[in-house]
């Protein structure tokens, strides 16, 4: 079964991506063309890129890094749920997705955005960024508007067709994720 992890992108005291997060985890849960599981940053305290690069991709020192690298290798696909602040991702989405290389290749990726302008801009730099990992990033985003999506700034209320661009984005990153088994495959074989 194709697994799908979705990253919550934000760390921060009362943070809204919690929520979404939790309902991008729930809409996702209800489909059987593959297995979701919520992966929470503040699970997986990453300190600012502390080793060095690896002698060989995928050799890491610290234990926080071979644990992360274990939980990003065990999935086929991603949904980054992301913020947006001063026009990018959060500082600690960014560091863990820097802290790894090969875990991240040949694996599909769609962004669930919330900002001021429903975190577009964030995505703008996410999509640079996996492009570099060798991820193949999906057309559809939900992008939440702080101003129509939440009630006073601070409670998801998404309209219905969020619900459906979510579909699409899901559609999306599992079919893509089952698309790229092959490159993965032949990536294992090469280094086994």
């Amino acid at each position: 079964m194709t697994r799908i992890g979705i990253i919550l992108g934000s760390t921060r005291p009362n943070r809204n991506g919690e929520q979404v997060a939790k309902w991008v985890y729930d809409i996702a849960s209800q489909r059987s063309d593959a297995e979701f599981e919520l992966v929470d940053l503040r699970d997986y305290p990453l300190p600012h890129l502390d080793e060095p690069l690896p002698p060989s991709m995928g050799q890491y020192q610290g234990e926080h890094t071979k644990k992360w690298a274990e939980k990003i290798a065990s999935f086929d696909g991603f949904v980054f749920v992301t913020p947006e602040y001063n026009h990018s991702t959060s500082g600690v989405l960014k560091n863990a997705i820097d802290y790894l290389y090969t875990e991240w290749n040949n694996k599909a990726v769609g962004f669930v955005s919330y900002g001021g302008v429903g975190g577009a801009r964030a995505v703008e730099h996410l999509r640079l960024v996996v492009g570099e990992l060798q991820m193949a990033d999906v057309r559809q985003q939900v992008a939440l508007s702080l101003m129509t999506e939440f009630e006073n700034f601070s409670v998801l209320k998404p309209g219905e067709y969020n619900v459906q661009a979510l579909d699409t984005l899901l559609d999306q990153v599992v079919a893509w994720s089952g698309a790229l088994a092959p490159l993965r495959a032949a990536t294992a074989n090469a280094t086994a």
